[in-house]
């Protein structure tokens, strides 16, 4: 039997909410990993506060949704308002099309405790806690990391052929491999106040901005009982003017919350950052989450944007490793995933301007969403550059992800899309057998990555074969012609990555082979 020079696939270097993601979408596709966490615990402290639909697709995929869900409450609105009482600006939830509500706000230390037992499924994932990185060297082969271990102070290491780098925004990674961090931390200080509530009081349950320009407050219901401020110190205040309960309760008292409403849980200090790192691939080794980017948390999507750079890092790893793709598909992680990161960060950045009272009338008039519009927060994913087999535009089908409404199978089996689709890739018709409109070398090439063809009906059709769905609510099918096409390639993560008015070809990787690593 023949050794294998490598411990595992990849190894994932910090075991937050980026990690653990990466760690249970790895093993669910059956790639075996190695995760490194400095902490034995979980930090106890709630940084991150919502979960949006997007995300929440990303963690059904994972086989966690409804165990994520047990430990959330649906967001239903969101305002901005003043001391003095008046709105300027509302946004209620509306209705979305990727399977689940809009918001959930949750309890960021839950979430991961839910997460890490979700590893618990894969045997081929281990977790070495109590592990602080030292070293992370690469060859054209594989990466090296070095630890020493915080209990017994010895040194060891683990060879495999990826590296991700999870380990938040002072990544020890980012910076042994000099990847320059660009961008400004803000000179603001902010305090976060975390409590349990006692009692309900009017409209706890809306996410309220309170705009002020000197004392802006983030006023936000986590769920389980738990209750979240943030805000912004004074030019004259320090750490230290805050260093007991006593200290903490005017800033709340200044808008009406009293003793009779919350017990104080925890408190913590914190600048914004607007920073995104040069290069997110470095050879065999990635940044990911707080590591490649940070965001004010205005717009809820720091947590969210690491999670969503895990997903889509995962089957892309997945289809290198087994064989299926070549190593440039690699290199589509951060053309496709950096754009969107940025536009959540000016997003974040625009919502905080507007708490701190810094828009006028008619900025405000313009980013507040029509009615029956998506905030801006809330829009259908999509992408705007990647592993696609045309350059994604704002009318095209490709580069978006696909909704996902109920639908039933020949047998009579209703449930959302996702369950019936699996997480490899999936070609759709619109009424036909996508196989039919291919070319031989089309669909040699769809075979080769294990690709399905299901024909989506009406509901008024009957099915003649295995693979058919039925669209139920007709939503799918809508979407389709409504972008003008009748067949589209379907990614593991749900992003279209070919369709037929754009050309059916698999999409080609950007380099062929592994460029050529970083030395250090």
């Amino acid at each position: 039997m023949t050794h294998s020079p490598f411990d595992a696939d990849v190894a994932i270097i910090g075991y937050g909410p980026s990690g653990v993601v990466a760690a249970n979408a790895l093993g669910q596709y059956g790639i075996s990993a190695i995760a490194l966490e400095r902490e034995v615990d979980i930090y106890p402290r709630a940084r991150a506060v919502t979960v949006h639909e997007w995300t929440m697709r990303c963690l059904q995929s994972l086989g966690l949704d409804e165990e994520v869900k047990k430990d959330t409450d649906v967001s239903r609105a969101l305002r901005w308002i003043t001391y003095d009482g008046q709105e300027l600006m509302r946004m209620n939830s509306l209705p979305g099309n990727l399977g689940h509500e809009q918001a959930y706000a949750i309890y960021q230390p839950l979430l991961e405790e839910t997460l890490r037992k979700g590893v618990e499924r894969y045997e081929q994932v281990s977790v070495r806690y109590g592990n602080e990185v030292t070293a992370v060297d690469q060859d054209a082969e594989g990466v090296t990391v070095t630890m020493r271990s915080l209990g017994s102070g010895e040194t060891s290491t683990i060879r495999t052929k990826y590296a991700l780098a999870c380990d938040g925004g002072s990544s020890f990674t980012r910076k042994y491999l000099d990847v320059p961090l660009e961008g400004e931390t803000l000179p603001v200080r902010w305090i976060i106040i975390d409590a349990k509530v006692k009692r309900w009081w009017p409209n706890r349950h809306i996410l309220t901005f309170w705009s002020d320009t000197e004392r802006p407050v983030v006023d936000i219901a986590l769920s389980r009982g738990n209750h979240r401020w943030e805000m912004p110190l004074k030019a004259d205040e320090t750490d230290a003017d805050f260093d007991s309960a006593d200290k903490v309760w005017p800033l709340l008292e200044a808008f009406g919350v009293t003793h009779e409403d919350v017990d104080l849980h925890q408190w913590a200090f914190y600048n914004h950052n607007v920073r995104f790192a040069k290069d997110w691939r470095v050879g065999r080794v990635f940044l990911v989450g707080d590591a490649a980017h940070l965001m004010p948390p205005w717009a809820g999507a720091g947590m969210q944007s690491g999670m969503r750079d895990s997903f889509n890092l995962a089957w892309k790893l997945r289809e290198v490793i087994q064989g299926r793709l070549p190593s440039g598909l690699l290199d589509s992680y951060q053309p496709e995933r950096e754009p969107n990161v940025r536009f959540y960060t000016d997003l974040s950045v625009q919502m905080g301007r507007l708490v701190k009272q810094e828009m006028s009338p008619e900025e405000m008039a313009a980013m507040a969403p029509k009615p029956g519009e998506l905030p801006p927060m809330l829009l259908p994913p999509f992408y705007v550059d990647g592993w696609f087999s045309a350059t994604p535009t704002p009318e095209s089908a490709v580069g978006k992800m696909i909704p996902q409404p109920r639908v039933g199978d020949p047998r009579g089996v209703i449930d959302l899309l996702d369950a019936h689709l699996g997480n490899g890739f999936v070609l759709l018709g619109d009424g036909i057998d996508p196989a039919e409109v291919l070319t031989v070398e089309q669909k040699a090439g769809w075979d080769s990555l294990l690709a399905r063809y299901i024909a989506v009906r009406q509901p008024d059709q009957g099915t003649a074969g295995p693979d058919e769905l039925i669209d139920i609510e007709g939503t799918l099918l809508e979407w389709m012609r409504g972008h003008g096409v009748r067949v589209i390639a379907v990614r593991p993560d749900k992003f279209v990555a070919a369709s037929d008015s754009a050309g059916l070809d698999v999409p080609t990787s950007t380099v062929a082979g592994e460029p050529a690593p970083a030395t250090k």
